[in-house]
């Protein structure tokens, strides 16, 4: 999916797609609007009271200091004042600050439970089309990336009430020259127009390459033991390196930018006034025309005046960097590739357990098709296995079953009811599935086996781990059922690994069992166990297993031959090794073996 959209990160923004995507995310702060109205209003009075400083010391200078009246009891006046005011002031910068960011971090919290609750419901098409390391990205380095975005509009916000309350501060004390700063605000506009529409390409780059290096850690870390196997360090560390050094081009860039058109534009705007300050009213001070405090406050207020505008001009590049990162999660919470719906009837419960493909017809990119006219049934209790060459749909079998694709056309019956009938619960709880692959989560191993169900108890985990023979090496070590499970279970054997997902999928008491290749990776030590486990799963228990092995399938009920997505040969063994057609060459092959 990301190739697919990489054509539109290589263009820039416009001004009306920056405020529309602007707008949407800024509805998941409104959750939180007391607590950054608070804020904005701490920050109001601050403002306030830093525009009133300036007044109070050229008072003082103009009354007191230039006429050389100048009391003791006046002198501590004014400080009382002027510290009273900075201790308000530090005290309303400290509240204001906190709210702000308390309620930016409370929405960026937001943020990023709703995509990662929209990520868990995406459809299996989703994930096969997007690398993990790019859907990290989006949960973590986008999401953290708003928290500065918010900080852009506070910034702009305390900037724009500075810069009014500034200029009607000057106006009070000299209107023409406070007419003359007025003059540089059309001039910030157009920088900040020019620079908007050049940023926005480089930003949405940037984040880019920084998702393509993600997803190259990920595959990297991920498939460490396969890299290190074949002797491809060099070969990955170049990728990354070229990866890492367009990441560097592309912040460079950025930095070029930022300095040119950001602080050294506020510096230069900036030495003017003041150039215009010490001319101007120099010039009238000689003549008699102004005070000396005057000249103190407008200097005051012509720093006061710059720094907002040199804040929100600073802010600009992380205003660009939240705009494309707010697009990226947009984007992904926009995304429709869903898991299947489900219609949810009452009635449809599973009780009997009885399974019916009618001429189902699938296909994963709805062109190509994987299953053609598919029909079979497994009765209650029966066990139904389904061999075929690589490729010929076994596993989609599985995929349509679990509900984890939607299907093209025909049906699926549990008990007479369709399978878009039944909720999600109910057909999680009641079908159970161990795939070739057993996945192991960090923890242990009794939260492993009952993965966070609450519902399941400590007894009942025992028993399950007894039923499938893992108690045997789950209870010779010290720590037993607490003992560590470190990254995909890399301590434990492929066997043990499988046992586990045994337990875990025998403690929910399934009345439906799948087993997809569940035999493929098993190693000679606990193939007896694993072997007993499955004998003992599948009784009483309607079971659909995938088979590699032959010889651990020549009890079910029926074999099912698949070829290119079709049915070629159905019965039990004996049927299909008399017919001496497909089966019985793989078995033959195997045996040979």
């Amino acid at each position: 999916m990301e190739n697919n959209y990489q054509s539109a990160w290589t263009q820039k923004m416009t001004i009306s797609e920056q405020f529309k995507v602007t707008k949407r995310i800024f509805k998941f702060a409104l959750r939180f609007w007391k607590q950054f109205l608070g804020a904005i209003l701490l920050s109001g009075l601050s403002i306030i009271v830093s525009v009133t400083m300036p007044r109070v010391i050229q008072t003082f200078i103009d009354q007191h200091l230039a006429i050389k009246s100048l009391s003791m009891k006046a002198a501590l006046l004014f400080t009382v004042i002027y510290c009273a005011l900075l201790l308000f002031q530090v005290t309303t910068n400290y509240l204001s600050t906190y709210y702000f960011n308390m309620a930016s971090e409370k929405t960026v919290e937001a943020i990023r439970n709703r995509l990662f609750e929209k990520i868990n419901q995406l459809g299996m098409r989703f994930f096969d089309q997007t690398p993990g390391g790019s859907i990290v990205s989006r949960v973590t380095n986008d999401t953290e990336t708003l928290k500065e975005f918010w900080r852009v509009f506070y910034a702009m916000f305390e900037g724009v009430i500075t810069i009014i309350s500034v200029f009607m501060g000057m106006l009070a004390l000299n209107v023409k020259m406070g007419l003359i700063f007025l003059f540089f605000v059309p001039i910030m506009i157009a920088f900040i127009w020019f620079y908007q529409s050049y940023s926005s390409l480089v930003y949405r780059k940037m984040r880019e390459n920084l998702s393509r290096l993600n997803t190259k850690i990920n595959e990297s870390v991920m498939g460490v033991s396969t890299i290190q196997a074949f002797r491809q360090e060099k070969r990955v560390y170049d990728e990354f390196n070229q990866q890492n050094k367009q990441h560097y081009y592309n912040r460079r860039t950025m930095v070029q930018m930022n300095s040119l058109l950001l602080m050294p534009v506020i510096h230069l705007l900036e030495g003017i006034a003041l150039a215009l300050i010490i001319y101007i009213l120099g010039k009238q001070f000689f003549m008699g025309a102004v005070e000396i405090g005057v000249i103190y406050a407008f200097t005051q207020y012509a720093t006061q005046f710059f720094r907002p505008m040199a804040m929100m001009m600073d802010s600009l590049s992380l205003l660009q960097d939240g705009v494309v990162s707010s697009s990226r999660i947009l984007r992904y919470l926009d995304h429709q590739e869903y898991a299947p719906q489900q219609i949810e009837k009452p009635k449809a419960i599973i009780d009997q357990a009885k399974i019916e493909f009618k001429h189902l017809t699938f296909a994963y990119d709805e062109h190509n098709k994987v299953l053609d006219d598919v029909t079979f049934t497994v009765n209650p209790g029966e066990t139904v296995a389904i061999v075929g060459h690589t490729g010929s749909g076994k596993s989609s079998i599985i995929n349509v079953l679990m509900r984890f694709y939607e299907f093209q056309s025909g049906d699926v019956l549990i008990d007479g009811h369709s399978i878009r009938d039944f909720s999600y619960e109910e057909l999680r709880e009641k079908i159970g599935l161990v795939l070739q692959d057993s996945f192991l989560f960090y923890g242990d191993v009794a939260r492993n086996i009952r993965l966070l169900d609450q519902s399941i108890s400590d007894q009942k985990v025992k028993e399950a781990a007894e039923f499938v023979h893992a108690d045997h090496f789950i209870g010779n070590h010290p720590d037993g059922y607490k003992r560590l499970v470190i990254e995909r279970g890399a301590a434990y054997s492929s066997g043990q690994k499988q046992l586990i997902s045994f337990a875990r999928t025998m403690a929910r008491e399934p009345k439906i069992l799948i087993l997809d290749e569940a035999t493929a990776n098993i190693d000679t030590e606990t193939e007896h166990f694993i072997q007993d486990s499955l004998y003992r799963m599948r009784q009483g228990r309607t079971t659909i297993a995938i088979a590699h092995r032959l010889s651990t399938i020549k009890d079910a009920h029926q074999i099912i031959v698949l070829d290119k997505g079709k049915i070629i040969e159905q019965g039990s063994h004996e049927e299909l090794i008399a017919k001496e057609g497909s089966y019985y060459q793989m078995y033959q092959l195997q045996t040979m073996n």
